[in-house]
């Protein structure tokens, strides 16, 4: 697809954007099939296999209420290693008793068999409506379905079976040198609605063939997942299913990067594009959404203050809905910085609107609201709050409110 350079620090790394999304790493296959958990006969079971045991991370919705399928997730990952993920939607197998976690070590048990490994070198995961058992018979049909079509080229489909309300397909990979060899890095992600930090209603997957410790593969993952998947907020809600995965296989023959060094930071501006870039279309494509939004607070005291400024305004339902009016009512932003809990004097804030000054000092200012309108057509536009209070800044990704949100989320379950 082409290489950009991507600037690290104070130094630039090449990085090539390519084609193939999770299988575009050496030593990864997938599929993606319909096995009838979904009415319309789409594709809802995927499974994505690494040809040997890679190692493996994962980060995991702070709800308190946690799907079946990812409480066996959250087991096995323990060890460190996985062979393969599976990840079913239509049904998010969540609040249905004991059945729902023998379900889920079931569904580990029978793909492990398949493809001679250990069941606790399977992850699972599930995704749609809870409160309703998973539909076995059809499961383990697809799981087989699916062992039997594992390929090269199975990204797609596999990216297609975890969709849900979404509409744009999000996946996308990336190589770069480390040490001299060829490394890549492929991910792909579902999410569109309920979601909110910490994670929402999204599963992220990232397959990687770099040969990397598994404590800074710990670490990268989550240094990326802080400033991204959890930089994006579609309504203010976090579902209990959710969780992003990383596997690194070691394919790629790299020394091994086992020091937080030169060669770590590559990997992981890498592993940040690819993140960024899935979380930019979550918040694009958003239930019902008509414009990515990204809202930047800057000039806080501290990362808190940052943080919930940036939320506040960012989950604000008034806010979002005079976007998706094109109404330049500033006025809704600042409110909701206001009542964020963010520490700072209203009396020094500026606030941006795109290019146009809206308000400065917590006071209107003369803008050209024809011109500001123009701004909010655009399918993307940026909000900037200076706070004037510090150096700390944050960034979060939203989309507007519009009629169809409430008619998509109204008519869920049916």
């Amino acid at each position: 697809m082409g290489y950009l350079i991507y600037p690290m620090s104070e130094m630039e790394i090449k990085m090539n954007v390519i084609e193939g999304g999770v299988t575009a790493p050496k030593g990864y296959t997938a599929a993606g099939v319909a096995c009838g958990i979904k009415k319309n006969n789409s594709k809802d079971l995927a499974i994505v296999c690494s040809e040997d045991n890679a190692v493996a991370s994962g980060v995991f919705t702070t709800n308190v209420v946690k799907g079946h399928s990812l409480q066996v997730s959250m087991e096995h990952i323990k060890n460190g290693i996985a062979r393969a993920i599976v990840i079913n939607s239509g049904n998010a197998n969540a609040c249905v008793g004991e059945t729902g976690y023998k379900d889920a070590k079931e569904i580990t048990a029978l793909t492990a068999e398949l493809l001679h490994c250990e069941p606790e070198d399977i992850l699972v995961n599930s995704t749609g409506v809870i409160g309703s058992k998973l539909n076995m018979p059809s499961v383990r049909s697809g799981i087989r379905s699916a062992v039997n079509v594992l390929s090269k080229d199975g990204n797609t489909d596999a990216q297609e079976a975890i969709m849900t309300t979404d509409l744009l397909k999000k996946e996308v990979a990336v190589e770069i040198e480390i040490q001299g060899e060829t490394v890549r890095i492929g991910g792909m992600a579902k999410g569109s609605g309920m979601i909110h930090p910490n994670m929402a209603t999204m599963i992220g997957i990232i397959t990687t063939d770099a040969n990397i410790s598994r404590s800074l593969l710990d670490k990268a993952l989550k240094t990326c997942v802080k400033s991204t998947f959890n930089r994006v907020s579609v309504d203010g809600d976090t579902s209990v299913c959710d969780s992003v995965f990383v596997l690194a296989n070691g394919f790629a023959d790299n020394d091994a990067i086992v020091k937080d060094d030169y060669e770590y930071s590559k990997f992981v501006d890498a592993l940040m594009f690819v993140c960024t870039y899935l979380a930019r279309l979550m918040a694009k494509d958003g239930e019902g959404a008509t414009k990515l939004v990204e809202i930047i607070v800057d000039g806080a005291a501290d990362e808190a203050d940052a943080y919930k400024a940036v939320s506040a305004v960012a989950k604000s339902p008034l806010v979002k809905t005079a976007i998706f009016g094109e109404d330049a009512n500033w006025g809704r932003i600042i409110t909701a910085t206001g009542y964020s809990g963010a520490s700072f004097d209203p009396n020094l804030t500026d606030i941006q609107i795109g290019n146009i000054l809206v308000c400065r000092n917590g006071t209107a200012v003369d803008f050209d609201e024809a011109a500001a309108k123009q701004v909010l057509k655009q399918r993307e536009i940026t909000i900037k709050i200076n706070l004037k209070k510090g150096k700390v800044s944050d960034r979060m990704w939203t989309c507007d409110f519009s009629y169809d949100y409430v008619k998509i989320n109204g008519s869920y379950r049916s």
